[in-house]
């Protein structure tokens, strides 16, 4: 469910109209809507915390990398969510928009030995650790610090999930995690050490998955390796069970819902006296949000196809060209005339510049607006300012109330950032 609804005919986010912050922002444009953060986040906490007795005190920590943009993390911070974070600038976002140290959790396959550092002293809540080089490295840090940061070992329980080959985390192939077979003598290894203090497990099999029995899957693997650390005197308190739960991109109401997800993991943890933590990112923020392009020109070709060209490129939403992701896009405001077949495009000089092929849309014509829905999850945070176009600001609408988050650059502050070389002149 998202807040964004025809009013009068023409698309609002919340009771903001979408046509007003095009008008006064410019396009392409990013809108995320406080309701629907507000919302997930309540859905998935109130889930939690019908199952207290198998998932403990459950830590909800939202994917930053989903959407790092600091006025939605400091909306999710308000109502008491922490943070999954996989670098020290992530960390500091979190920290900037009120997230309590306490509440983040630092993941990642490459952490370096400053950033271990930089997390040891935030007091973050624990560090993933991924490898065994890993955690060398970081009884290291530790040690010079004279500290004992609680750590779990991410375990890659040789699952594969997710909506697309580049978004499965789990697989035997992948470079996350440490081998379910090598786990639990990293652990001890661990717990020998007085520099680091092992409390957990964590896994993430990958990202869009949209079926329950892998993650249930994953989720008994960690179950079957505590029984067994316990059994060798270990002490194993938490699991961070990732993210993962996929999100309707095309409008599938067969998915699993927040509730069966929870229940699901709370059956396979019953009894393990275990405080779990979930770290979801699209399955909050995805439906949040959405990226607002004005048509360029619409460019009907001899030979049958016609291009709607528009202003937003794969530089602003990047998750089509990168993962053939679907968006659905729809017109702000509806005009009378026949649908068509369009091929949806961007300005970017790549074949690859192309949001979707023969999409059947209501009629459009130059400078009509457009909404990508579902665009609050990995959108913004990919962009990027190829083609020496500026990156896409951010609008957070509240009510009827609104606020540019992060503004567009001018090309000055674009450039600004390059100084030349001395001898250039």
């Amino acid at each position: 469910m998202h807040h964004f609804d025809r009013i009068d005919g023409a698309l609002h986010a919340e009771g903001v109209p979408l046509e007003a912050i095009a008008d006064a922002v410019g396009t392409p444009v990013y809108v995320y809507s406080t309701a629907t953060l507000t919302r997930h986040y309540g859905l998935l906490r109130e889930a939690v915390d019908a199952h207290r007795t198998s998932l403990g005190d459950a830590l909800i920590a939202f994917a930053v990398k989903a959407n790092s943009n600091l006025s939605v993390l400091a909306t999710l911070a308000r109502l008491g969510c922490g943070a999954d974070t996989v670098s020290e600038g992530e960390i500091r976002r979190a920290l900037a928009a009120g997230v309590p140290a306490s509440r983040i959790i630092f993941s990642g396959v490459g952490k370096t030995d400053a950033e271990l550092a930089f997390a040891i002293e935030a007091g973050v809540r624990q560090i993933n650790v991924e490898s065994a080089v890993e955690l060398d490295r970081l009884i290291a840090v530790a040690a010079a610090k004279g500290a004992a940061p609680e750590i779990a070992i991410r375990v890659n329980p040789k699952i594969g999930a997710g909506g697309h080959a580049k978004i499965t985390t789990g697989g035997a192939t992948d470079k996350f995690g440490v081998p379910a077979e090598e786990a639990p003598a990293l652990y001890a290894r661990a717990a020998a050490s007085p520099h680091v203090t092992p409390v957990g497990l964590a896994c993430h099999i990958g990202s869009q998955i949209t079926t329950l029995e892998p993650l249930e899957a994953a989720f008994r693997a960690l179950r079957e390796m505590t029984l067994a650390l316990r059994a060798d005197g270990l002490t194993v308190s938490r699991l961070d069970l990732g993210g993962g739960l996929g999100v309707p991109y095309h409008g599938q109401a067969d998915l699993p819902s927040i509730a069966d997800y929870v229940a699901m993991t709370a059956r396979v943890l019953d009894g393990l006296e275990v405080e779990a933590a979930f770290e979801p990112g699209r399955l909050l923020a995805a439906n949040a949000g959405v990226l607002l392009s004005r048509v360029i020109q619409v460019n009907a070709r001899s030979d049958g196809r016609t291009f709607l060209v528009l202003d937003a490129g794969m530089n602003d939403l990047m998750r089509p060209a990168l993962y053939d992701a679907f968006h659905d896009v729809v017109p702000v405001r509806e005009r009378d005339g026949e649908a068509g077949a369009y091929d949806l495009v961007g300005p970017i000089c790549e074949s690859t510049d192309v949001f979707a092929r023969d999409r059947r849309l209501a009629a459009l014509e130059a400078g009509d607006l457009v909404a990508f829905m579902g665009a609050g999850a990995y959108g913004a945070v990919l962009s990027s300012e190829y083609n020496s176009r500026a990156l896409v600001p951010e609008v957070l609408v509240d009510g009827e109330r609104w606020a540019v988050v992060r503004g567009r650059p001018s090309y000055e502050e674009m450039w600004a950032r390059e100084p030349k070389a001395d001898w250039l002149g």
